[in-house]
C-alpha cells in the first residue's frame, strides 16, 4: 500500500544538503560537522541524515544559518605564497585575503603553498563536492617546470603511473613543451589529487620540480588573468562545472 507523501514533507529537505545550498561547505564537510556535534536543529543536536524544514532553526556551532545565498563562483589566478583555506592557524596569508567580495565562499580542493594557478571559490557546496569527488575523475592540467632532462622512458612511465607511497598513481597525460640541458618544462594532466601528487610524480623518476601551475580544470582554462586577479565565472562556465 503506497502511503502519500505530505506537502510539508515535499518541503523539507536533507540536511546537510540545506548546509551546503546555505554556503557552510560541501555536503562532505556538511556531514563532518553533523557527524562531529556542531550542528543543531531548533536547539537539539542533529544526526546524519537528518531532514529540516526551511522553518526550522539550524545552527553551525551556535551560529544560526541564515537564508540561503545567492549562489557564487569565482575564478582566482592564486599566487605563489597563499594557503588555499578560509583561515590559517600559522598567520600565513590565505586566498580569502585576496578576494573582494561580500560573498562568502571558499576555496574548491587545494593547490598548494608554493604552486600557483587557477584555483575555483564558491558557495555551492553541491559543485565543490562534484569537483572534488574522486569518483568524478576530473582533469587537472599543470604546466611544471622540472630540473634537468625529462627522457621518454621517464615520460612514458610517469603517464603508465609511479609509486607514490606504495601506491601506483593512475595513468597521466605528460607532454614535453621544451627542454635544454638544465631543465624540462612541460604539460601535466591527472586527476587524482593526493597531497603533493604532481611533485611527487616526479620524485619519483629522480626529477625535482622548480615551478607548478596549474592551467586548467577540465576544459576550463585561466587563460591571461594575472596573478592575484579574479573574475566571476558565466553561466556557460558554470553549467559546463556541474557536467564534469
Amino acid at each position: 500500500m503506497l502511503i502519500p507523501i505530505s506537502a510539508e514533507w515535499r518541503r523539507m529537505k536533507r540536511l546537510n544538503k540545506y548546509l551546503a545550498e546555505s554556503g557552510v561547505g560541501s555536503r562532505r564537510e556538511c556531514d563532518r560537522l553533523i557527524a562531529g556535534g556542531s550542528v543543531k536543529i531548533n536547539g537539539k543536536v542533529a544526526l546524519l541524515g537528518a531532514m529540516v524544514h526551511d522553518n526550522d532553526h539550524v545552527t553551525v556551532n551556535d551560529k544560526r544559518v541564515g537564508d540561503r545565498q545567492k549562489l557564487c563562483y569565482v575564478l582566482l589566478h592564486k599566487p605563489k605564497g597563499y594557503v588555499t583555506t578560509v583561515k590559517d592557524d600559522l598567520g600565513r596569508k590565505t586566498v580569502m585575503d585576496l578576494i573582494h567580495l561580500n560573498a562568502r565562499i571558499y576555496p574548491v580542493g587545494r593547490l598548494d603553498y608554493d604552486t600557483e594557478g587557477l584555483l575555483i571559490l564558491t558557495n555551492d557546496g553541491d559543485l565543490a563536492n562534484r569537483l572534488t569527488h574522486p569518483r568524478n575523475e576530473i582533469n587537472k592540467t599543470y604546466i611544471a617546470r622540472i630540473s634537468g632532462i625529462l627522457t621518454e622512458s621517464e615520460r612514458s612511465l610517469l603517464e603508465r603511473g609511479v609509486l607514490v607511497d606504495g601506491v601506483k598513481t593512475a595513468p597521466a597525460r605528460v607532454r614535453i613543451i621544451e627542454q635544454d640541458r638544465h631543465r624540462t618544462r612541460c604539460e601535466v594532466t591527472i586527476h587524482e589529487g593526493r597531497n603533493h601528487q604532481v611533485k611527487r610524480m616526479f620524485e619519483a623518476v629522480g626529477k625535482e620540480v622548480e615551478f607548478l601551475k596549474r592551467v586548467a580544470i577540465g576544459d576550463l582554462r585561466l587563460g591571461g588573468l594575472k596573478r592575484g586577479d579574479y573574475r566571476f565565472l558565466t553561466d556557460i562556465e558554470v553549467e559546463y562545472l556541474k557536467t564534469l
